[in-house]
């Protein structure tokens, strides 16, 4: 479970073969591809998917990763990855984590930022826009 986590999720992914170098082990580039998967499928979760933030009017570019390694993620392995919005009021944070599926140790860990932009102004907003709030559950 993720500290300070106001909604979060959990994805399944078991590492391709697509992912893997000759020794076995995920490409650390693919990690953030697995953070991509979780954090769409918390927002799906929550009812404001991609095509949800398109239609509400904002992209939500992300502005900052942080990626940290601990053990590396090998073929075939199953890893549980939790998302989870620690913050949402100027920039919405999400943290991550990947464990094992079998053992529960901690692979890797990390976050993005990500800022709302009015697709029809193009201007990042300081704020985040109501519907986030709305969806989140906070005021």
């Amino acid at each position: 479970m993720i500290k300070n986590a106001i909604v979060s999720a959990e994805t399944l992914i078991k590492i391709p073969f697509h992912d893997v170098d000759m020794m076995r082990i995920a490409w650390h580039g693919h990690y953030v591809k697995y953070f991509e998967v979780a954090r769409c499928e918390l927002f799906d979760d929550v009812g404001y998917g991609y095509m949800d933030m398109v239609n509400s009017g904002y992209a939500w570019p992300v502005i900052d990763l942080n990626v940290r390694y601990a053990k590396p993620a090998t073929f075939e392995q199953n890893v549980i990855v939790t998302s989870a919005v620690v913050e949402y009021e100027n920039r919405l944070k999400i943290r991550y984590e990947i464990h094992d599926e079998k053992s529960g140790e901690r692979l890797t860990k990390g976050h993005t930022v990500q800022v709302a932009v009015d697709m029809k102004t193009n201007e990042m907003c300081f704020a985040s826009p109501q519907i986030l709030l709305d969806k989140l559950g906070v005021e």
